[in-house]
């Protein structure tokens, strides 16, 4: 409750442009990074939203996916739990991604097919392949570890910080680097752009819309662009709430079978 009190108040500042909250840049690059990532991953002790996911191939076909995500942390910046569940169309219904996410290791993952009753570990190498035949990767979805990359501040806008990052081990991931625009207000990256080896842009994760939600700023809609295909998929998420008090029993290998309905159905 108090941790949401003081979001509510930061909030309330930013939204009367307070010159003390930005009386100064950032300038600590770690600084940034760890404020992004709280702000991007971290909101509430835990929360719920419904996702429809639009995916549109490089000949303009188009397919739709809907499902729950849940979310809940151990500690800010810490270990935190996902379990995601699909509903439409019939042929991902009952599919659910389960995640332990690792401050200091690898994520642990799990998805369960249910036209297989299978549940499938996904090896830390998967993390960045397609999420259900999408443009979003696995990773995408329970963020990446700021601590797998090197970050360089390059320059201080009006309204973004704009960093560079490399992978610490190249070998582990598809691209050479991305550069991440993060909102000065909120402190949300709002576009991130991925370049391979020879340098040359083939991806992109951008905001399109965002709204205040509890008092935090919350993404609302997003998009993911292959820029050599021209495929991209855009997500919008709906009946968002923070703190809920879910606790962990909520994500286990169990509830891959037997989903937590509860917390799956709509909050009235």
């Amino acid at each position: 409750m108090i941790k949401q009190l003081f979001t509510t108040f930061v909030a309330g500042l930013a939204l009367t442009g307070s010159a003390q909250l930005y009386a100064a840049d950032l300038t600590d690059v770690n600084e940034i990074v760890k404020q992004a990532n709280l702000a991007a991953y971290y909101q509430g002790e835990d929360g719920r939203s419904e996702a429809r996911m639009l995916i549109e191939d490089s000949q303009g076909r188009k397919q739709q996916r809907q499902f729950t995500i849940l979310r809940r942390d151990y500690e800010d910046g810490g270990d935190q739990q996902f379990l995601v569940a699909f509903s439409r169309p019939a042929d991902v219904r009952d599919t659910v991604f389960l995640v332990e996410k690792h401050a200091g290791t690898d994520d642990d993952r799990w998805l369960y097919l249910p036209g297989l009753d299978l549940v499938k570990r996904i090896s830390a190498g998967d993390k960045r392949t397609s999420f259900v035949g999408s443009n979003y990767f696995y990773e995408d979805v329970s963020g990446r570890n700021p601590e797998e990359d090197t970050h360089q501040l390059i320059e201080t806008t009006e309204a973004f910080y704009v960093l560079d990052n490399a992978p610490k081990d190249p070998n582990s991931v598809e691209f050479a680097r991305y550069r991440v625009w993060i909102d000065k207000v909120n402190m949300l990256p709002m576009k991130i752009e991925y370049s391979d080896v020879s340098d040359k842009l083939y991806r992109r994760v951008e905001v399109l819309e965002t709204e205040t939600v509890q008092g935090i700023p919350t993404v609302t809609k997003s998009r993911v662009s292959d820029l050599v295909s021209g495929a991209s998929t855009t997500m919008e998420f709906r009946f968002i709430r923070y703190d809920l008090g879910m606790d962990s029993s909520v994500f286990t290998e169990r509830s891959l079978r037997n989903p937590p309905r509860q917390w799956l159905k709509r909050p009235e």
